[in-house]
């Protein structure tokens, strides 16, 4: 692997770490970034894909604790068993659509066009659902039911649009549906455990032709990089929606957008 293949390796490894769990879309950064680096094509949507595998495990390596007592639990303990019941319902919905629309989305949205639109219509959502006043009827992941758990799942559906982010979906569609900010950003980081395992494994499968044992250093390097970079993101986030909204997440996507729009149909 040469100089600057390790430089793009680790800047997409750092973008996919940083931006997965932030309501702003890692699939659109990488696709923005990717472009602005000359790496695009089927090899590069393969290595974006593998690693949001290194954010996702990042994810079960903060919560360890919490996964390994609801392993224990899940022969005896009613909360345990709801809260796999909860991400088995919640995942459904996008595991659905995304093998339904896998190829027509890969084929016609990724694109940098499209994510600078989803960009800008998601921050402005994000800007109309902070101006409403709630009282959350649910303040913890515990106290859900499955049918909250099939409303974030549905709201999950519209991040197989690039640009319109995972997280950003399922947070502001669970504060949208009764959950307090805290308790959907949980539930949005256990979500994209099941979630993304099913879509890189799906991915992998789908383009293991396309790589070679020359590759395995490039991948594995991003695949690093995105593990640490998302363990910051994630501690981070925990530690911001405890004391603020998503005002600022939805002003950076509007103007980040925007400059990215202007950038690509220029």
């Amino acid at each position: 692997m040469d100089f600057f293949a390790l430089i793009q390796s680790v800047l997409l490894g750092v973008v996919e770490g940083l931006t997965e769990f932030l309501p702003i879309s890692s699939t659109g950064h990488l696709i923005i970034a990717g472009d602005l680096l000359h790496y695009t094509g089927e090899q590069a949507k393969t290595f974006e894909v593998c690693i949001q595998l290194g954010a996702i495990l990042a994810v079960c390596w903060h919560y360890r604790e919490r996964l390994l007592r609801v392993i224990a639990g899940l022969q005896r303990e009613a909360s345990a068993q709801r809260f796999v019941i909860n991400l088995i319902v919640g995942v459904f919905p996008s595991a659905v659509f995304g093998l339904l629309l896998h190829k027509l989305i890969k084929a016609h949205l990724f694109n940098p066009v499209v994510v600078a639109m989803a960009l800008i219509v998601g921050g402005l959502i994000i800007f109309l659902v902070e101006r409403r006043e709630r009282t959350p009827r649910i303040t913890d992941v515990d106290q859900m039911e499955w049918t909250d758990a099939l409303k974030l799942g549905l709201a999950q559906v519209l991040s197989l649009i690039p640009g319109t982010s995972r997280s950003g979906a399922t947070i502001i569609g669970g504060m949208l549906f009764g959950l307090s900010r805290q308790a959907a950003t949980e539930f949005s980081f256990f979500l994209a455990i099941p979630t993304m395992f099913l879509a890189t494994g799906y991915d992998v499968y789908k383009s293991w032709h396309s790589l070679a044992q020359q590759d395995l250093a490039f991948f594995t390097v991003g695949f690093v990089v995105a593990f640490f970079s998302a363990l910051l993101a994630i501690k981070g986030l925990i530690r911001f929606v405890a004391h603020h909204n998503f005002k600022i997440f939805a002003w950076y996507r509007v103007v980040f957008g925007a400059i990215a729009l202007v950038y690509f149909l220029r």
